[in-house]
């Protein structure tokens, strides 16, 4: 495969034991630190289709991942483009799937069109992984796993190190990402 091919969907999925209601609030919460999101922020201007997203860190100086809504269906289903600012690779989409079932909740985070052989699909194989676990946990626990902790430590000790082109002045809520 070339880096312009198109991987199959890549499914990560859980069942936590919490209502709908829960994981769907924990998963579209905006202006806090999300641990199962690498610690980061969700910026928008609304979570409707159309909407810009930013995840940025949590002091809002930088920002790691860019996209916009593309469907929103509450409590079921979110789904976003998604672009790594650090990564000049092509635009993949995210979408979070939700089912209500006997004794929780089955959570899915699907990744589409992540760009074959690309760092965005390395990245993306791995965190999905991190990501519903990390969430599970938080639903669950009411607070972060050790590993979203850690992430959050090595994250703050790296901001100094971040490439300027990840700086949030340079990924505003009006910009097109392409």
């Amino acid at each position: 495969m070339t880096a312009t091919s198109k991987n199959q969907p890549q499914y990560f999925r859980v069942v936590i034991e919490a209502p709908i209601e829960r994981v769907w609030e924990a998963l579209t919460q905006r202006d806090q630190v999300l641990p199962f999101f690498f610690n980061s922020v969700l910026h928008t201007t609304s979570l409707a289709p159309g909407a810009p997203v930013r995840m940025r860190s949590p002091n809002g100086k930088f920002t790691g991942v860019v996209g916009e809504v593309l469907e929103l269906e509450p409590p079921f289903k979110y789904s976003h483009t998604f672009k790594f600012t650090n990564l000049d690779d092509p635009i993949c989409v995210v979408e979070y799937e939700l089912k209500s079932i006997e004794g929780g909740t089955e959570f899915t985070l699907v990744v589409r069109d992540a760009p074959a052989g690309t760092k965005t699909e390395k990245y993306m194989l791995s965190g999905g992984k991190m990501i519903v676990a990390a969430l599970k946990h938080w639903v669950e626990k009411g607070r972060p796993s050790f590993t979203s902790r850690l992430i959050g430590f090595v994250n703050a000790l790296s901001s100094p190190f971040t490439p300027r082109k990840c700086r949030s002045e340079n990924w505003p809520l009006d910009k097109k990402i392409k």
